[in-house]
């Protein structure tokens, strides 16, 4: 398998750090993300809003239609109808468009990184998994980010102690007068 160069380095620390922040943030809004769902989907059927009628920050019950257990589960059966009766900012709803959204940003740096460490499909398809598995951005971005530093860390040495040992080898093969200058 192709390795990186040394000459894209710079590059590699800077789509890690951009890959970690993406990964931090897409994490949260995860967790964010199943919160809401918990409480919209689950015998709770309500939605967080933001002002409106209710408040500042309040909770409106969701109103459930024509739903059976199993309209969820069965193809082509019809999906219950959920009613909102909150008023004001939906910050539910806004909670599922910022992680949808941000989760391309978020595969922008998985991509970036993986293409210039040159790691396998398999690896981005882990690293895209973060962002739709709770937890797993977390535990991705700290593996990822241990492994590209001690790669970057050990290439560097073997790099400067090759560096090293070239030096060495011209100044033993030099000339007495070719080494006093």
């Amino acid at each position: 398998m192709a390795q990186p160069k040394l000459a894209s380095f710079p590059k590699i620390r800077g789509a890690l750090r951009f890959y970690q922040i993406c990964s931090i943030i897409t994490g949260v809004g995860l967790l964010l993300l199943v919160a809401e769902m918990v409480l919209k989907y689950t015998p709770l059927h309500v939605e967080l809003f933001l002002g409106g009628s209710g408040g500042f920050l309040w909770f409106a019950d969701v109103i459930v239609q024509d739903c059976q257990w199993y309209s969820q589960f069965v193809p082509g059966s019809t999906a219950c109808e959920m009613i909102s009766t909150g008023d004001g900012v939906n910050l539910s709803l806004g909670i599922l468009i910022v992680h949808g959204w941000f989760y391309v940003v978020y595969l922008f740096a998985c991509f970036r990184l993986w293409s210039l460490m040159r790691w396998g499909f398999g690896r981005f398809l882990m690293l895209a998994g973060g962002g739709i598995v709770p937890f797993l951005s977390f535990v991705m971005e700290g593996i990822v980010a241990r492994d590209v530093k001690r790669y970057l860390a050990e290439r560097e040495a073997k790099a400067a102690a090759k560096r090293a040992a070239s030096t060495e080898g011209a100044l033993a093969s030099a000339t007495p007068e070719e080494a006093g200058r």
